[in-house]
């Protein structure tokens, strides 16, 4: 009887010792890359990466197109495909109808807010409104968010952008700092989110950088250089990739947004800001090369959103294209709601994002029937031919339209905060801001050219290759989440991509 007690024990004991064992190894096996740097080029389309392909050098796109991972075929799978949305989307794997970031504006409590505006924070290295920002309305967590929950909160997540979206968004909620640029300034500042002053490197950078006019950041190659720079001075200053525990940088180049807004997709302007930045990312590269490693960074590259081809050149050429202008359809819509329900109170709030949002409020108080207002509304916006087809948000799973368009829709629908009524319009159809349609250009639609967006890795653990497989902007956060073994966001709806 001893003896078998004495077995027992021993058996028991080498199990115990075993699984203590194949724990310690799994610990000690843990693989992740020092440091993740998701980038993000402002209404990059896909084709870019190609229209200029004889013009990069080796170091930048070419780089990551050669020695990294290519998914050819990445889609945005929600409308409105605007900036605030593409940055939360990119960095939770999540749609406007999880996420909550609607548009760069949308409704909250019933009147039009910003995405990042936040009355109850102050600037730090600013006493203006634009340091009134965080990411609160943000209702989903980011890559950098779980990767702090993943670390126990070691680990350091900075955002960098000229646009404060583009550096609060991607950072998330507990990050531990956000930069952005405050225009009347030319200098970074950030709010008292993350903290009550900015830290010496900022401060020293703002010194060596700062006091350009909006113009001379946002709408040149300086643009570029001034983002990559402060890029490479957040490694720096807070020594992101230098430890044992993984950190993580986002960087959003945005004056390629601005310029193209300005002249469109086939301007000389356009051609010189991205052949400036493949330089100013071939040079960043090169810096974490030296900085982290070689292979011990992970970086991924896509885009919020594309951009369409301006009207003017596309009728030049024959091809159909024309635009509206969305105050003005707005006042029309209400003063035809006006007159049918026979009432002087505006019923229409405004036209954004290509909604409808109707004065909830208003509607209410006259005691007229929502529903009702809106089944006017739409019969009167289909009378326009420029509406291929007017949805019910609230009913789009029951409209007669293509379903890949009706995905969009209600992905894109969050019910508290987008509108009433989505307008689709005829391709090469876009919102203008005046009846003479200038050289510029927008985004926000369904259609390939603002959907198709291009998404790139390289580095750590990233053999090259490529796939044409469907892939959507929500497989890019379930994608880097695999590859560095963290959870991905709490409302992710992606798919990681097998990196051969």
């Amino acid at each position: 009887m001893g003896i078998n007690n004495l077995l027992k024990k021993a058996v028991l004991m080498a199990v115990v010792l075993t699984c203590l064992g194949c724990a310690k190894s799994v610990a000690e096996g843990l693989d992740r890359p020092k440091l993740v740097v998701g980038i993000v080029v402002d209404q990059m389309r896909w084709d870019y990466l190609y229209r200029y392909y004889d013009l990069y050098g080796e170091g930048g796109f070419k780089r990551m197109m050669n020695e990294g991972y290519n998914c050819e075929n990445t889609m945005i799978n929600y409308v409105p495909t605007v900036t605030a949305v593409g940055h939360t989307s990119i960095f939770t794997g999540s749609v406007p109808a999880i996420h909550g970031i609607a548009g760069n504006d949308f409704m909250i409590d019933g009147k039009m807010a910003y995405c990042c505006s936040d009355p109850t924070v102050k600037g730090v290295g600013t006493d203006s409104e634009a340091g009134m920002m965080s990411p609160r309305n943000m209702l989903t967590t980011t890559i950098g968010d779980e990767l702090k929950i993943a670390t126990d909160f070691k680990a350091k997540v900075v955002g960098v952008s000229i646009k404060d979206r583009a550096a609060i968004l991607p950072a998330g909620h507990s990050a531990d700092g956000a930069y952005w640029i405050d225009n009347a300034t030319g200098r970074f500042i950030t709010s008292t989110y993350y903290m009550e002053k900015l830290p010496e490197w900022v401060v020293a950078f703002n010194n060596k950088y700062g006091g350009k006019d909006e113009r001379q950041v946002s709408y040149s190659t300086y643009g570029n250089l001034i983002t990559e720079e402060m890029a490479k001075a957040a490694v720096e200053g807070e020594a992101l990739g230098a430890d044992e525990v993984t950190d993580m940088l986002t960087v959003s180049f945005s004056c390629t947004d601005k310029v193209g807004h300005e002249v469109a997709t086939h301007s000389p302007e356009i051609r010189e800001i991205f052949v400036d930045l493949d330089k100013r990312l071939a040079d960043l590269f090169t810096y974490l090369d030296q900085k982290v490693g070689k292979g011990q960074y992970l970086a991924f590259l896509s885009a919020d959103h594309g951009a369409a081809n301006n009207i003017l050149m596309l009728r030049e050429h024959g091809i159909p294209a024309d635009g509206f202008v969305a105050s003005k359809k707005a006042k029309q819509l209400d003063d035809y709601l006006k007159g049918k329900f026979g009432v002087e109170q505006s019923l229409v709030n405004c036209i954004s994002n290509y909604k409808v949002f109707l004065d909830h409020g208003a509607i209410k108080a006259l005691s007229l029937d929502l529903d009702d207002v809106k089944e006017e509304a739409i019969e009167w916006l289909k009378g326009d031919k420029q509406y291929a087809y007017v949805v019910d948000l609230e009913h789009a799973s029951e409209a007669s339209i293509p379903s890949l368009i009706k995905e969009r829709i209600i992905n894109g629908y969050h019910r508290l905060r987008s509108g009433d009524i989505q307008m689709i319009l005829n391709p090469a159809n876009y919102e203008v801001s005046s009846e003479v349609i200038d050289k510029g250009t927008t985004h926000g639609v369904w259609n390939p050219y603002d959907s198709h967006i291009p998404f790139l890795l390289m580095g750590w653990h990233v053999q090259p290759g490529r796939t044409d497989a469907p892939t959507t902007i929500n497989d890019i956060a379930a994608t880097v989440c695999s590859l560095i073994h963290v959870q991905m966001p709490n409302g992710c709806i992606g798919n990681a991509v097998t990196i051969n």
